[in-house]
């Protein structure tokens, strides 16, 4: 494969890689490269890139990547962004870690035309309510990775759950896909509490509240520096034997359960990647994305390997110009390291397995073993309307 990656230093940096005809696609890489969620911003550039150097070829087409940190600060990324599409003049965008973000720059976005392939964020109304045809969302949707384990808890015999989360959007969303599902299957919620978001520090009192409930299983969603200080708290009250702990996969990411430790030990969460899927094309991601990095892929580095394959996908088509690419993407559907994947036309939201899994201490550390793959499902449509794009 011939090929050139071309990169310096600074808030916009390029991206080359050269294929020997073809038109050249220049893409706005929009993501925190600072601030809280910069490694979440690093793990989905480096799967990116890493998708451009081993599809790029097929794509009859060459790819400069412009890339701009958002800094996690929605008005910061609203002014990136009119520079990729005013100044730059990008052909396609993608990234978006925050949903706060996604929603800053949503109705430029659409107003200009200009397609974004959504690398992270799950606010449910981007392909709901807000959707547009211009925005295809590789990652998922708050609700979309935690209905199913509501179905499947109570098949595994509980019947009483008392749920935590983040007072915010997602918190609520995540915990919402999952009480819709659990409680129509027969469940009971014993108890919910929303905590302060990324001002609570002491889980203690909703710990005790959770023991005191009655409940056989507490279910939560929590991710980061909160994920990691719920983990080790839950542990460390001494519940896990009496009260299992499960949640959304985001409490025992590949990115940062080792700072967990042995406390995220036996906690069971459904996400929509782990490293440990066997299919071949995982197996060839995950090998690939070690050498390159020199750590296990994330959820955020398959979402980022996942977009660029997208993107791949819809100029082999022979997309040309931004009204194009955006049908094209919509089309997309292709085997990955999640699995089978492809896109929702009457949403724009990627359709996927999801899978539960255990934290188990393996030979080199804490890692996953996948306990069920469950059925993939196209998000409702939540009020999505969606309008027909044409040149």
């Amino acid at each position: 494969m011939k090929r050139a990656i071309l990169a310096a230093l600074g808030l916009a940096t390029s991206l080359a890689v050269p294929a020997t005809a073809g038109e050249n696609v220049k893409v706005g890489l929009l993501l925190p490269f600072s601030g809280v969620y910069a490694a979440l911003g690093n793990d989905i550039e480096a799967g990116f890139s890493l998708a451009l150097e081993q599809f790029g070829d097929e794509a009859g087409a060459s790819f400069e990547v412009v890339r701009e940190d958002t800094e996690v600060k929605p008005p910061v990324a609203l002014g990136k962004a009119k520079k990729l599409i005013l100044q730059d003049k990008v052909d396609v965008m993608a990234g978006i870690v925050s949903s706060g973000v996604l929603g800053a720059v949503r109705d430029m976005v659409h107003g200009a035309g200009v397609p974004l392939i959504v690398a992270n964020a799950g606010n449910d109304e981007a392909t709901g309510a807000n959707c547009s045809p211009f925005i295809t969302r590789m990652s998922f949707s708050n609700g979309q990775v935690n209905r199913p384990m509501g179905q499947w808890m109570h098949d595994q015999g509980i019947r009483k759950v008392y749920t935590l989360a983040p007072d915010y959007a997602a918190g609520r969303q995540m915990i919402g896909g999952f009480v819709e599902t659990f409680t129509a299957a027969g469940g009971e919620i014993v108890g919910q509490e929303f905590t302060p978001f990324q001002k609570t520090q002491d889980f203690g009192p909703y710990l005790a509240q959770a023991k005191a409930s009655g409940a056989e299983a507490v279910f939560v969603f929590y991710a980061g520096g909160e994920a990691i200080s719920f983990v080790k708290q839950y542990d460390s009250f001494g519940l896990k034997a009496d009260l299992p702990l499960y949640g959304s996969g985001f409490l025992t990411s590949p990115l940062y359960v080792n700072a967990e430790g042995p406390a995220a030990e036996g906690v069971i969460t459904a996400l929509h990647y782990v490293p440990t899927i066997e299919n071949a094309a995982n197996a060839a991601f995950v090998e690939a994305f070690t050498a390159r990095t020199g750590r296990v892929p994330s959820e955020y580095a398959v979402h980022g390997y996942d977009a660029g394959r997208a993107l791949i996908e819809a100029v082999k088509t022979g997309a040309g110009g931004r009204a194009d690419l955006a049908n094209a993407l919509r089309q997309v559907s292709f085997d990955g390291p999640r699995g089978k994947l492809a896109i929702d036309a009457a949403t724009n939201n990627v359709i996927q397995p999801v899978y539960v899994y255990e934290t188990v201490a393996g030979a080199e550390g804490l890692t996953q073993k996948v306990l069920a793959e469950l059925p993939a499902e196209a998000d409702p449509a939540n009020g999505c309307e969606m309008d027909p794009v044409s040149n």
